[in-house]
């Protein structure tokens, strides 16, 4: 549950992030872009059509959420292990009337607003390169954006708990992040794959994320959105729960 303490440690994480966040906004938005580009004109070259529209209109949907991603995956692993190991700053917010349940939620919170913003700057660039109109969708487009930076906050918050060392996460982004990047829809439709491959990808929460955001991009189908919205609600909580539980096992002995 999301208290009003839990905001008290989202401004905590704000108030740090106010001063270093060119530099965190380059390394959030700076490979997605380089996609974007590279894979965009380079390999969009020679893809002339794929489902109706350009490549480089393909791949914008499923960038926004590799942006999204990747920004709240970093703030809720080395972010958070700082906090929770190096720093002990948690150890001095749960000192104060902050509960540790509020602690998590503001955390978790803190890494959905990275994933919105990287996200608005990803929207607004692409609407300057012609690869987005603005319109009423842009409600379902940050609504979705805002349910993958939870999810994506509460299962790292989930290894960060967990994790002995930074070298830890290797195993985080090698075996669970790096898949969906790629067999996630993002540069390519599933469709050619094998059953067992799409069957795998749609128990990865990126998968519906993309599928939702490239409807609101371009509309068409509407079939499996209410599957894919489900998904991630579902996701946002068991991801939340777990890992306020992780959290209290590995702060409170």
């Amino acid at each position: 549950m999301v208290t009003r303490r839990a905001f008290h440690v989202w401004l905590r994480n704000f108030a740090v992030y106010r001063s270093y966040y060119k530099p965190s906004l380059v390394g959030n938005l700076g490979e997605p872009l380089l996609y974007l580009f590279a894979m965009g004109f380079g390999i969009g070259a020679y893809i002339t059509d794929i489902k109706g529209m350009r490549y480089m209109e393909f791949i914008a949907p499923g960038l926004i959420v590799t942006s999204s991603m990747y920004s709240a995956v970093f703030e809720c692993t080395f972010g958070s292990y700082t906090r929770m190991t190096i720093q002990r700053t948690y150890e001095s917010i749960i000192s104060t009337p902050v509960s540790l349940q509020d602690l998590v939620a503001g955390e978790i919170l803190w890494g959905m607003t990275k994933s919105v913003i990287s996200a608005a700057v990803m929207i607004f660039i692409m609407t300057l390169f012609g690869l987005y109109t603005p319109s009423v969708s842009i409600v379902g487009i940050m609504v979705t954006v805002a349910f993958t930076g939870l999810v994506f906050a509460g299962g790292a918050m989930c290894f960060s708990a967990l994790a002995p060392s930074y070298e830890f996460f290797n195993y985080f982004f090698t075996l669970f992040i790096a898949p969906m990047f790629f067999l996630s829809g993002v540069f390519f439709p599933l469709d050619p794959f094998p059953p067992a491959v799409q069957w795998l990808s749609l128990a990865m929460p990126a998968t519906h994320s993309v599928n939702l955001i490239r409807h609101f991009f371009h509309g068409g189908d509407g079939n499996g959105l209410l599957m894919a919205a489900l998904f991630l609600v579902t996701a946002t909580a068991v991801f939340g729960v777990l890992a306020e539980r992780l959290v209290r096992r590995r702060i409170i002995v």
